[in-house]
């Protein structure tokens, strides 16, 4: 017996069709086609609620906007995605409370996961989407090189790397004045999580 999420996955979508589809069907848009997304786990999703912590409560005070993944990005005719975390600054223009999100966040934060085909994901095919898409600032999150890179979009469409560190207190984060992220203490709440599991 077929579910109906196994026959969407077959059939070509339109990006509208993506957006509506129930909430329990997983998968981001790529090509017309539904993909199956990363299966994050607990330490992700620690990462996750950390840097919407840390970086929500900093943006909030600002007049800002923080969110957390599902909501469903509509990047180009054929292509949706579904960031961690996504930032819109003070000013920005915003996105709509329900439905396909058309407007570029300030900053799209994805956080890696183990597998090399969600790295690949994360590092090569979303970097070049998020960049057609204009968002400003593409942050990538790396839990077990324990790393943060955050790059920035050039006048020529392109990102640059703006920022990489892997520790200490990060005060100068581009497009953030006033942010600091204490990198030893985000590592430190995975290695404590990690050692428990021993």
């Amino acid at each position: 017996m077929t579910t109906p999420a196994a026959e969407t996955a077959r059939r070509a979508l339109t990006l509208r069709e993506w957006a509506g589809l129930a909430e329990d069907v997983p998968g981001e848009l790529v090509d017309g086609v539904l993909v199956e997304e990363e299966v994050a786990d607990y330490l992700h999703d620690l990462v996750v609620g950390w840097l919407i912590a840390t970086v929500g409560s900093w943006a909030l005070a600002r007049g800002g906007l923080v969110a957390a993944s599902d909501a469903k990005f509509g990047l180009t005719d054929d292509r949706g995605r579904k960031p961690d975390a996504s930032i819109y600054f003070a000013g920005a223009k915003r996105p709509p409370a329900r439905g396909l999100v058309t407007v570029p966040p300030s900053i799209a934060i994805e956080v890696v996961s183990p597998t090399p085909r969600d790295a690949r994901r994360d590092r090569i095919e979303k970097l070049g989407e998020y960049a057609a898409f204009g968002v400003p600032y593409y942050w990538i999150v790396d839990p077990q090189l324990r790393t943060v890179e955050v790059l920035d979009l050039g006048e020529d469409g392109r990102y640059v790397h703006a920022l990489a560190a892997s520790g200490g207190v990060q005060r100068d984060i581009p497009g953030c004045p006033g942010l600091e992220l204490d990198l030893d203490a985000l590592w430190a709440l995975a290695d404590e999580l990690e050692q428990s599991a021993d």
